[in-house]
């Protein structure tokens, strides 16, 4: 059984996120996603408020399970007998950035490959951290997350 393991804050989840994911569903027989706490990151919403969100999004798609988790997300693929760590790409710098993550994970841990899932254009500039600060400042995310998000972020 081929398991990847998609890491995130998912604070929120994004279109941009849910594009990765439907993507790579055909690629592996399991697919966890996992919200990692992120101890630099101020977050919107609490851990289990992006647990609800996340499966409410993906309510009929049985190939994902939602799961938070703490430490090192190589030792939690470990943990859940992931063999690969998905991972979306929407610029050069997202590529430098967890191609060195990638190299250090595998010299970690060696048997866990990390998987780059180029975003699609339309979505290369949404992110968490941009969604989150229209969110306090009252504007409109509809375009930005899908809408099973949306009363979520109310």
């Amino acid at each position: 059984m081929k398991i990847a393991l998609f890491p995130g804050s998912f604070d929120p989840i994004t279109k941009a996120h849910v594009d990765i994911l439907k993507r790579s569903l055909s690629l592996f027989d399991k697919i966890y996603v996992g919200i990692g706490t992120n101890s630099t990151k101020k977050s919107l919403m609490s851990i289990a408020q992006r647990l609800e969100m996340i499966i409410a999004v993906f309510k009929d798609e049985p190939k994902l399970e939602m799961i938070a988790y703490e430490g090192l997300t190589v030792n939690f693929c470990k943990e859940i007998g992931a063999s690969h760590m998905i991972r979306g790409i929407r610029t050069v710098s997202d590529f430098e950035y967890e191609k060195a993550i990638a190299q250090m994970n595998h010299s970690l841990i060696p048997e866990i490959e990390s998987i780059f899932i180029v975003s699609k254009p339309g979505y290369s500039s949404i992110s968490s951290t941009i969604v989150r600060d229209i969110l306090r400042y009252g504007g409109d995310v509809t375009q930005f997350v899908p809408s099973a998000a949306l009363p979520f972020l109310k």
